[in-house]
């Protein structure tokens, strides 16, 4: 599970790069405003994500379920909530209607929030184990 984490990790930082890059340049002629700095706040959390996941990487053993499931609900949120966020706001460009893509954007948040959860219960249960 270790590799898989700092895997996950380094292609969302690796993606987010790609993609905030794509957008300030390419998109910006392309998408409105509003639909910009949605697929920029799409990047931003897919950043976020890939720190926790190489930190969380590094620093739990995963010996336990819970410690799995810290990283499997941060890789999962992270794909629904940002790539929700990015065909949303590619929709008008790719003359599609994926407007059912909006409820999985905060599904995808949730289980990122989750996963922040669980960590905290992990660094509290080890300072209670110190």
């Amino acid at each position: 599970m270790k590799t898989i984490t700092l895997i996950f990790g380094a292609v969302y930082g690796m993606l987010s790069v790609i993609l905030g890059a794509f957008g300030a340049h390419a998109l910006k002629k392309i998408l409105s405003v509003e639909r910009l700095e949605s697929f920029e706040t799409g990047v931003r959390y897919q950043m976020y994500a890939a720190f926790f996941l190489l930190i969380a990487g590094y620093i739990l053993k995963f010996e336990t379920k819970t410690e799995n499931w810290i990283s499997w609900f941060m890789i999962f949120g992270t794909m629904l909530f940002s790539f929700s966020i990015y065909g949303l706001s590619m929709q008008d460009y790719f003359g599609m209607n994926l407007k059912f893509l909006g409820p999985i954007t905060p599904l995808g948040g949730l289980l990122m929030i989750l996963s922040w959860t669980l960590l905290i219960f992990y660094f509290v249960r080890m300072k209670n184990l110190l």
